[in-house]
């Protein structure tokens, strides 16, 4: 059994010019839906829009699955850098992520206790520890918005009801995914996860599996 170690209104007055409108003054589902229409290609296709220069491969698509796993449930692949959310009917959506890199990463088997739009974010003590330069300006967290590094949607990954501190979420670099570049999260691209985001429920699996290091170590 894998161990804990081993395993983000303009209104216009008739016949007169636009009025613009700040940010503070919209709603916050107005709000989102900006920053989801910002980081959301035009015409948005999910198998197809590539803006980004993906490798195709980590585009959304639907494939069979094994009949064994539970419906509702997410697979991290870490080796060939695919997240799977499991559905009826023998098949599963499989999208393209980035993993933590080096040592970072924890595989294991956790649930999925709380999800958030456009999430703000603080960045862990062993975090600024590692790297002051980086986070210590952050030490007080960060408001959300489309250059939040969580991104657009976060699931919040918890081994019984203690936060590991370990997210699934959007990013801001969707370049790195196919990569390793985290600090520990599993990352996808914003308008990926946002598509994803109400198919999965509070209280499903997931299931982060190790990387190839960590399976050549062990064997």
């Amino acid at each position: 059994m894998l161990t804990r170690r081993h395993f983000v209104v303009t209104a216009a007055a008739l016949f007169s010019p636009p009025i613009s409108v700040s940010a503070a003054s919209l709603s916050l589902q107005e709000q989102w839906a900006e920053w989801d229409a910002l980081v959301t290609p035009p015409n948005y296709v999910p198998s197809i829009s590539n803006p980004w220069g993906l490798q195709p491969r980590f585009l959304p698509r639907r494939v069979a699955r094994r009949d064994s796993l539970v419906p509702g449930d997410i697979h991290v692949d870490a080796v060939a850098r695919y997240l799977y959310h499991i559905e009826e009917g023998g098949t599963a959506m499989r999208y393209g992520v980035a993993i933590a890199r080096g040592d970072l990463y924890d595989p294991g088997t956790y649930t999925i206790r709380r999800k958030a739009k456009w999430p703000s974010w603080t960045p862990t003590r062993n975090m600024i520890e590692r790297d002051p330069e980086i986070y210590a300006q952050y030490a007080d967290g960060m408001k959300p918005g489309p250059d939040n590094p969580l991104g657009s949607r976060a699931f919040y990954l918890y081994e019984g009801n203690v936060d590991t501190y370990l997210r699934i979420h959007g990013t801001p670099h969707p370049s790195s995914v196919g990569g390793r570049a985290s600090s520990g999260c599993v990352r996808m691209v914003m308008a990926h996860i946002n598509g994803l985001y109400e198919k999965v429920d509070i209280g499903v699996t997931a299931f982060l599996y190790p990387p190839a290091d960590i399976v050549t170590a062990k064997s």
